[in-house]
C-alpha cells in the first residue's frame, strides 16, 4: 500500500466552500430573528422561547415537513436560486396555518453535490424571504456536500416548520355544515406541485424556458419559477374578524384530494369554476396536456392556493379582511349535501 495523505477534499467535499456558505448566509438568517429566538447562526440546536404563550390554557404545537420537488429542475436549468427557497418555506407554512397554528420557527436541509457558497447563499436568501413574510424564525438548518450523489450544480431543498394555538381555536372542519361558504384565495402560479408533468409538457411542446410568451408577459421559465405565495398574514387577518370553520391548502392533489381533507362525513363542496381567475400559465397547461376538468383540478391548483370556509352571515367581513391584507379573495363555491366529495361546477 502506497502511503498517501488523502484529504477530505480529495474526496470531494471541501469544508471551507461550506465555511463560506454560512458566512453568506448568515446576514439573512439573521433578518428573520423573532423575540422567541434564543440561540445564533451555527449552534448545535434552534432555542425559541414560549414564554410569549404562557397565558394559552392548552397550547399546541403544529409542525409539518415539506420539499419543493422538480420545480427544483427549473432553477438548475434557469440558474436562478433566490426563490426556491421561499417555496420551500411556503409548502411548509401554508399547511399548519389550517389547523389556525401561527408559525413559530423553520429549520431547513439543502444538500448539493458540491458546494457553491454563492448558490447556496441564495437559496438561504429565499428562505429567510419566506420566513419573514411568514412571520417566523429561521433557527437553523443544514447544508450537506455530497459528491457522487447529486450531480455538480445540483441540490436539493427540504424544511421544516412548527407553529402554536390554543386547543380551543384549533380549525379541523369539523364544525362545516351545508350553506356555509367557500373563499378561495388565488395562487400566484403553478406553486410547487405538478412538476413532473409541466416538464414534460414544456419537453412535448418543444419550448425554451427563457422564450418571452406575450400572454404571460414573462418567459415561461419566469411563470413557472414564480414562489409559492404564503397566505400566514392574509388567514390571520381572516381569523382576527370572524370563526373560520376549515381552511384547505391546495397543493398536490388539488381539489379533489385536499378539499374533502376539512370536510365532514355528510357534506361535499360545490366549487363553481367560472368564479376562478386562473393565471395565464394555465392556459399551455390546459391546451397541451390535453387533460379533462377533473384531471386538471386532480393535479393542480388552477388557481387558487388556499380554500376557506366560513358561516354565510361571515362572508363580508372575511372577505374584507382578506382584501386589506392584499388577497383578491372571492366566494367560489358553497358547502352541499354529501359524502366528502368535490362537485366541479361549470355553470
Amino acid at each position: 500500500m502506497v502511503n498517501t495523505k488523502i484529504t477530505y477534499k480529495d474526496a470531494g467535499v471541501d469544508v471551507h466552500r461550506g465555511y463560506e456558505a454560512v458566512a453568506q448566509m448568515k446576514k439573512h438568517v439573521r433578518s428573520t430573528y423573532t423575540k422567541g429566538v434564543l440561540t445564533d447562526i451555527g449552534s448545535f440546536g434552534g432555542a425559541f422561547s414560549l414564554a410569549a404563550f404562557k397565558d394559552m390554557e392548552e397550547p399546541v404545537l403544529v409542525s409539518g415537513t415539506d420539499g419543493v420537488g422538480t420545480k427544483l429542475k427549473l432553477a438548475f436549468d434557469m440558474n436562478k436560486h433566490d426563490t426556491i427557497g421561499i417555496d420551500a418555506v411556503a409548502m411548509c407554512v401554508n399547511d399548519i396555518i389550517c389547523s389556525g397554528a401561527e408559525p413559530l420557527f423553520f429549520l431547513d436541509y439543502i444538500a448539493t453535490g458540491r458546494i457553491a457558497p454563492e448558490h447556496i447563499a441564495d437559496i438561504v436568501k429565499g428562505i429567510s424571504e419566506g420566513c419573514v413574510q411568514s412571520l417566523c424564525a429561521l433557527v437553523g438548518g443544514e447544508t450537506a456536500e455530497m459528491p457522487g450523489f447529486y450531480s455538480d450544480g445540483e441540490y436539493d431543498v427540504a424544511g421544516f416548520a412548527v407553529g402554536i394555538v390554543d386547543r380551543k381555536k384549533m380549525i379541523d372542519g369539523s364544525t362545516i355544515k351545508e350553506g356555509d361558504i367557500i373563499i378561495g384565495l388565488p395562487s400566484s402560479g403553478v406553486h410547487s406541485n405538478g412538476f413532473s408533468l409541466v416538464r414534460k409538457l414544456v419537453e412535448v411542446a418543444g419550448i425554451e424556458l427563457d422564450t418571452y410568451e406575450e400572454s404571460l408577459g414573462e418567459t415561461y421559465g419566469e411563470a413557472f419559477l414564480k414562489p409559492t405565495k404564503l397566505y400566514v398574514k392574509a388567514i390571520k387577518a381572516a381569523k382576527e374578524v370572524a370563526t373560520l370553520k376549515g381552511i384547505a391548502h391546495i397543493t398536490g392533489g388539488g381539489f379533489i384530494e385536499n378539499v374533502p381533507r376539512i370536510l365532514p362525513e355528510d357534506v361535499s363542496a360545490k366549487i363553481h369554476l367560472k368564479a376562478i381567475e386562473k393565471p395565464a400559465i394555465y392556459d399551455f397547461l390546459e391546451k397541451t396536456s390535453g387533460l379533462g376538468v377533473e384531471e386538471l383540478y386532480n393535479t393542480f391548483n388552477m388557481g387558487i392556493g388556499m380554500m376557506v370556509v366560513v358561516a354565510s352571515e361571515e362572508i363580508d367581513k372575511v372577505i374584507s379582511a382578506l382584501h386589506k391584507a392584499g388577497e383578491k379573495a372571492t366566494v367560489i363555491g358553497e358547502i352541499v349535501k354529501g359524502n366528502q366529495g368535490v362537485i366541479l361546477c361549470q355553470d
